[in-house]
């Protein structure tokens, strides 16, 4: 039976990643989707495995060719994508696919797909706690953490196109409440 699609959208330091590994330990059937990217491997990461590595030039070509599901230049000649053919492939295999997207990203795969996809919005209980979160992370410069509370700021205004809307205001709730979304979805 082809696999369906969940799709996570959160501005940073919404617990999301945290939520999607968790749903990934729990017995779903869950594969992430594997993106595009222009920038070069870094470490150990292999073609396939962790990203699809192609040049600018191939990542414009795809998109020229309606190759992706969503995709980004997030800064000059460095895009990051969804492959379309590599998403009906893992489907094909009767895999349930989850993305991390930005959120136009996520609206345009839930767009795309419909009713086969959930899209779920994890929501930071305030703007302000969001900028507790990530000033806490110590990972970030003050410039770096007010251009993600301004990003954050924008994507909000995203959440009432998602299927779904948690909000992270309790870690162990939040994954809770995503593993029966996920769940009674999946049963669908």
């Amino acid at each position: 039976m082809a696999g369906k699609l969940i799709i996570f959208s959160a501005p940073s330091g919404s617990g999301k990643s945290t939520i999607i590994n968790y749903l990934l330990t729990q017995n779903l059937n869950l594969a992430f989707s594997i993106s595009a990217t222009s920038r070069p491997p870094r470490g150990t990461e292999q073609n396939g495995v962790e990203y699809f590595f192609l040049t600018p030039e191939e990542f414009r070509q795809r998109i020229a060719n309606d190759e992706f599901l969503e995709y980004e230049e997030v800064y000059a000649d460095r895009f990051y994508g969804t492959l379309k053919a590599q998403v009906e492939k893992q489907l094909a295999a009767g895999q349930n696919v989850i993305f991390d997207v930005d959120v136009v990203g996520g609206c345009n795969i839930k767009k795309f797909y419909g009713e086969r996809a959930l899209s779920v919005f994890i929501q930071p209980p305030s703007v302000e706690e969001l900028r507790r979160r990530l000033n806490g992370r110590g990972t970030d410069t003050p410039e770096v953490i007010e251009s993600r509370i301004a990003k954050a700021e924008f994507e909000l205004g995203y959440a009432g196109k998602f299927d779904v809307i948690i909000v992270n205001d309790e870690l162990e709730k939040a994954k809770a409440d995503a593993l029966k979304v996920i769940t009674d979805f999946l049963n669908k």
